[in-house]
């Protein structure tokens, strides 16, 4: 319930920062971000060793990674740090763990998407349709609130576990 709390009380301020104009939107999805790598848990073979980190991969523009790269800045979960790459034009593989799919590589996420089918990586997009199109996670506004679905179907097909704490405060999508 604390864990519920808390990140109701993250995800209330930073919409709240963001309305006021303190951060724009990839700051609030990167808060996003981090929080979801608390709630998931990933099949044991998905790190090599204890200290492995959680990568976030981005497919999309530089600024991003930048951004997510300030928001993970020092932080860890269960005593994983974080990093954060940007995709290579062209790669059809990610290494990671989360990977962030920008709307601007949709296109770029579905020529890459089949290679990825069981790599555990916890996909989040911001796409009409991205969850339902086989995204674990989907970020979308429904007003001038963020909000985010979760595919729990492929979640599954991934072997992610997502927190019933998480599940409660999105939308669930199942294709």
């Amino acid at each position: 319930m604390l864990k519920r709390l808390r990140f109701a009380a993250l995800a209330g301020l930073t919409l709240v920062l963001a309305l006021q104009g303190q951060f724009d939107e990839y700051h609030v999805k990167a808060a996003f971000l981090y929080n979801f790598a608390k709630f998931v848990e990933w099949p044991p073979q998905t790190f090599k060793t204890p200290q492995d980190p959680i990568v976030i991969g981005v497919l999309g523009p530089s600024s991003l990674r930048k951004t997510l790269e300030e928001a993970v800045s020092g932080k860890a979960v269960e005593g994983r740090k974080f990093a954060v790459r940007e995709l290579e034009d062209g790669a059809l593989r990610c290494d990671c763990q989360i990977l962030f799919v920008a709307s601007s590589e949709r296109r770029r996420f579905r020529s890459m998407a089949g290679g990825l089918r069981g790599t555990a990586i916890l996909t989040v997009g911001e796409t009409p349709g991205f969850a339902a199109e086989g995204g674990v996670i989907n970020f979308k506004f429904e007003g001038d609130r963020l909000r985010f679905e979760i595919n729990v179907d492929a979640a599954e097909q991934e072997g992610l576990r997502i927190s019933s704490k998480l599940l409660s405060l999105s939308q669930v999508v199942r294709k």
